[in-house]
């Protein structure tokens, strides 16, 4: 794998009370950094709030099956943390406040070749201890120039 690197991550949030069964989704495809150190992939990128100025500096590291950890700074702070089968707490300090994350880690499946990594996570997310969502991410991680490289507008793929 290249450094220079596109990252996908796309998923879906089921609130607990819709009775309806569709997810919220979501997605961003930004440029990122990757790296391998001691066996372990790690990919950074930094992510714009809507609304207010300045960004979010992110730090993904991946342990195979067993662990994923995203940890934010800047205008969110968070160490989130999934590993499955487990509940790990995080406080999330945002601009518009600090609250008590917890994630319930039901799955993760990863998937690492020479030219991608490819993540799959299953969670349930509480906020203050109170059920909030149910949810399904999807990250993906290519070289810029790679054929399989997402769509982004800007980004040239030679």
């Amino acid at each position: 794998m290249t450094k220079d690197v596109l990252i996908s991550i796309s998923g879906l949030h089921f609130g607990t009370e819709e009775e309806n069964g569709e997810g919220e989704p979501v997605e961003i495809i930004t440029p990122a950094v990757y790296y391998l150190k001691n066996d372990r992939h790690y990919v950074l990128y930094d992510e714009v709030v809507e609304g207010v100025p300045g960004t979010v500096k992110n730090t993904i590291k991946i342990n195979g099956d067993s662990l994923f950890e995203l940890r934010k700074s800047g205008l969110a702070n968070a160490r989130m943390v999934f590993e499955k089968g487990r509940m790990n707490m995080t406080s999330y300090q945002t601009p518009f406040g600090e609250m008590m994350v917890g994630i319930h880690t039901r799955d993760i499946t990863t998937e690492v070749a020479e030219d991608r990594i490819d993540v799959h996570i299953s969670y349930a997310l509480d906020i203050n201890s109170e059920p909030l969502s149910d949810c399904e991410i999807d990250v993906h991680i290519r070289p810029v120039h790679s054929a399989e490289a997402p769509e982004m507008p800007g980004i040239l793929k030679s």
